[in-house]
């Protein structure tokens, strides 16, 4: 059950990445404003889909196995602040801030370099994003 649970949130995730870089503005030469503000919502949507997204697959795989470790939180904690913990982590790691507060262990170490390669490729795509639609509207 768990490994469908993965293979679901880790195809949602990777496809709306790959929307996102493969995105098509077919009305670029129209519009000369909004193209750029369009592209950083969306990438604000992407960014809290992939946060979210490993928040929940981390939440979900605390329920089988210690995979985050904190040691200032006791042994039980709620599931709501599981929950919690498991986004803060998600975001602390999508953004490359990394506190070390919090660790992974086991499988989640595997799932820590996925979402950081994806927090790094990210913000190079928006670049590339914005200055490939200002290269079509230039034409």
């Amino acid at each position: 059950m768990r490994w469908l649970i993965t293979y679901l949130i880790l195809i949602i995730i990777i496809s709306s990445v790959l929307q996102f870089i493969f995105m098509q503005h077919s009305d670029v030469r129209e519009r000369k404003i909004g193209i750029a503000y369009e592209v950083f919502y969306s990438l604000l949507v992407i960014y809290g889909t992939v946060i979210i997204g490993f928040g929940m697959l981390y939440f979900t795989y605390s329920f089988y196995d210690l995979i985050l470790y904190d040691s200032y939180d006791e042994v039980d904690i709620p599931w709501l602040e599981t929950l919690w913990q498991s986004i803060y982590f998600s975001g602390v790691t999508m953004l490359t801030i990394g506190y070390g507060d919090i660790a992974p262990i086991g499988v989640a170490r595997l799932f820590v370099l996925i979402q950081a390669l994806i927090g790094y490729i990210l913000p190079t795509t928006f670049v590339l994003k914005v200055m490939h639609l200002n290269f079509e509207e230039k034409k």
